[in-house]
């Protein structure tokens, strides 16, 4: 029996020009965004995790899969959407944490990794073994030794899932897009994919699983991603020309059962988002946009926080000097992504694109500053001019009743501004 992606692939295959949007972030207001939206317009969650982000080491976030799913969970149960409607995907998983072991010691890793997020619970699972081992030959990797790579970690998860009855996965395979993180540097460049880098992909991956016995599993394989040609750095961003990407797109509707993902669509315009579905770009990934919208409504409330209490108060939560503070004392997470004078970083710090800064939330001296700054300006009215100010788009909102003059309000609302493009884009309303 088919679950709820399966169906939603095979009746965009059938003709119907809908989409799925997964979100790819561990940040609790963003997630609680996304589950009240789900909630509200009866629609399905699909969040994910990489393999950085979420592993059996406890990944950047400290959470393992089990945890991941659980807390995801816990937020989708306070604001009411139903554990059923909320589906989870693993984005990336293979050896990157532990590229720097031999392949066999990084594969057993990674084949650790796919069965614990099985075993978790998730369901859509993107194998990614395009990264070199620190054994691997000089040069790329060929397509076939990441197509039996990729066989590998899916007969890991097809073991796992029969362990945990768990056995209905979808898979996604393919290796165009940036490592785990995004584009490091400034500049964008990509190449679209052509269909016969498509075509080659597909013919290794099934040559690997029909080896491997893994014909049950290939039938499940449901996307393949590509690059069609959208990206964004620090600050520019590149648009979805359909035009360039329209032999890639025509390509695809000659496997029956297949669609593309598309990552980095952050920061595209609603009608771009509506292009891709319509083009077979079905699965849309979504994360530093909204982490972006939530530093946005941070930042803004600070100011109103600036303008309502005294410079000299030690009620301030000075939040955006914490956590630029936080920033430079701990580069490791923008350091390599950000270049110039002093001055230059620390605009890219606060308002890069590649936003950076969503790494540092998490941070407790940034925890505390936000709880205050939350505490400063949720115990009484903020002003409406200022409101207008600062929330053009929710101003209107509140003055008409449909939004409460509330920080968390405010904040969530600004988040779904990126999300509803992503709904209406998907369901067809763009």
């Amino acid at each position: 029996m088919k679950d709820w992606l399966q169906q939603r692939v095979e009746d965009h295959r059938s003709g119907q020009a809908i989409g799925v949007y997964s979100v790819c972030s561990a940040h609790p207001m963003v997630l609680e965004a996304v589950a009240n939206l789900a909630k509200n317009t009866s629609t399905h969650l699909m969040v994910e995790s990489t393999c950085n982000q979420v592993n059996q080491d406890g990944g950047y976030t400290g959470l393992r899969p089990a945890d991941f799913v659980e807390f995801v969970a816990r937020i989708a149960g306070k604001v009411g959407l139903p554990r059923q409607r909320v589906l989870f995907g693993g984005d990336h998983l293979g050896p990157y944490p532990w590229s720097q072991l031999p392949a066999q010691h990084a594969m057993d890793k990674a084949a650790e990794l796919v069965a614990q997020y099985v075993s978790a619970g998730y369901t859509k699972i993107h194998i990614d073994t395009s990264m070199k081992c620190s054994d691997d030959p000089v040069g790329p990797l060929s397509k076939l030794t990441i197509a039996r790579r990729t066989a590998a970690l899916c007969r890991a998860a097809e073991e796992a899932g029969k362990r945990a009855q768990n056995e209905n996965l979808s898979y996604v395979i393919g290796t165009e897009v940036p490592l785990p993180g995004g584009v490091a540097g400034p500049e964008i460049g990509m190449n679209i994919t052509t269909p016969s880098d498509v075509s080659e992909t597909l013919s290794c991956m099934h040559q690997a699983f029909s080896q491997a016995n893994l014909d049950p599993a290939w039938d499940r394989v449901i996307a393949i991603v590509v690059q069609p040609g959208v990206e964004y750095g620090n600050d520019g961003i590149q648009e979805y020309k359909p035009e360039l990407s329209y032999r890639l797109s025509r390509f695809i509707e000659g496997y029956e059962n297949l669609v593309y993902e598309a990552h980095s669509t952050d920061y595209q315009t609603r009608q771009s988002l509506r292009s891709l579905v319509q083009d077979h770009f079905m699965i849309l990934k979504v994360g530093p946009a909204l982490t972006f919208k939530f530093r946005e409504a941070a930042f803004a409330l600070a100011h109103i926080e600036e303008v309502l209490f005294p410079q000299g108060s030690s009620n301030l939560s000075r939040l955006i000097d914490t956590i630029d503070q936080v920033m430079q004392d701990y580069p490791v997470y923008w350091k390599d992504y950000y270049q110039g004078s002093s001055q230059e970083m620390r605009l890219e710090r606060y308002y890069s694109f590649s936003d950076r800064i969503r790494y540092y939330w998490s941070d407790q001296n940034v925890i505390r500053a936000l709880t205050r700054l939350l505490k400063n300006l949720g115990g009484r009215e903020i002003p409406l001019s200022l409101v207008s100010q600062y929330f053009p788009m929710q101003y209107p909102k509140i003055r008409s009743g449909i939004l409460a003059n509330h920080p968390l309000s405010l904040i969530a609302d600004q988040i779904q501004t990126v999300l509803w493009d992503y709904h209406q884009a998907c369901e067809g309303y763009a």
